[in-house]
């Protein structure tokens, strides 16, 4: 009876997942680029972490405010705000200015270093739209 011998060896052998995703996943270069086992470990400058946590650090501290001026209601309605802004995107091939989240944030009206250096034109993350998709539904 093959079904059961099938059946036996599903039951006690473990089995992981082998898809794109999963534990046999190689380095993709085109889309990580490449990587450096130091700059994983240790980041390269006493600030890099702090730079990398500022916009964090800065909505935790404006919630704070909030709160203590408005009351309890005020960075929960922010936070739903930023939860439904992050939910609607644009296709993952098509480049995004993340308008909503920067009216939402106050800085729509600043001109930061992203804004002059992050031209999409010349983005080197572009890719084939059909493996983008894949990619993103899991179907890859």
């Amino acid at each position: 009876n093959s079904r059961g011998t099938a059946s036996l060896l599903k039951d006690s052998i473990p089995f992981t997942d082998v898809s794109a995703s999963g534990l046999f996943e190689g380095h993709d270069l085109l889309r990580r680029g490449f990587t450096s086992v130091k700059n994983e470990l240790l980041p390269s400058h006493p600030l890099e972490l702090t730079e990398k946590n500022f916009q964090l650090n800065q909505d935790k501290t404006n919630f704070a405010t909030l709160r203590n001026i408005q009351g309890i209601h005020a960075p929960l309605k922010l936070q739903m705000e930023f939860r439904a802004v992050k939910q609607v995107q644009r296709l993952p091939f098509l480049h995004s200015s993340n308008m909503a989240m920067d009216i939402l944030r106050g800085n729509d009206e600043c001109i930061g270093f992203e804004d002059i250096l992050n031209d999409p034109s010349q983005s080197e993350v572009m890719g084939e739209p059909h493996m983008m998709m894949e990619h993103k539904l899991g179907l890859l």
